[in-house]
């Protein structure tokens, strides 16, 4: 099964094809295909190439689900001895992909 190594959003992860995976926020509508480029390895069974730092040519092609928001996190800061307290809620954004193909 052939697999690849991508980075966006500053991060990276590994892909299958057929994989769903939420992926930092991305302008795309909905429904509209995008391709990733930024390719730092594929590997199709004993075939592995790894770019230095980018594959030439390769690409992954995938499908935007939706756009959303992750749930609520709590950033909570604390000085003891002091009465400081600061409560704040955090919700990341993010794009969640479906994986159609890697090349």
């Amino acid at each position: 099964m052939a697999f690849a190594i991508v980075e966006t959003g500053g991060k990276q992860y590994k892909v299958a094809p057929g994989q769903k995976l939420k992926v930092e926020k991305l302008n795309a509508e909905p429904g509209a295909s995008l391709t990733l480029d930024k390719v730092l390895l594929v590997a199709d069974g004993e075939d592995v190439k790894v770019g230095a730092p980018y594959l030439e040519g390769a690409k992954v092609e995938a499908k935007v689900l939706k756009q959303g928001k992750e749930k609520t996190k709590i950033v909570f800061k604390y000085h003891s001895k002091t009465r400081y307290r600061k409560k704040k809620g955090h919700r990341q954004q993010f794009t969640e992909l479906e994986v159609l193909s890697v090349k």
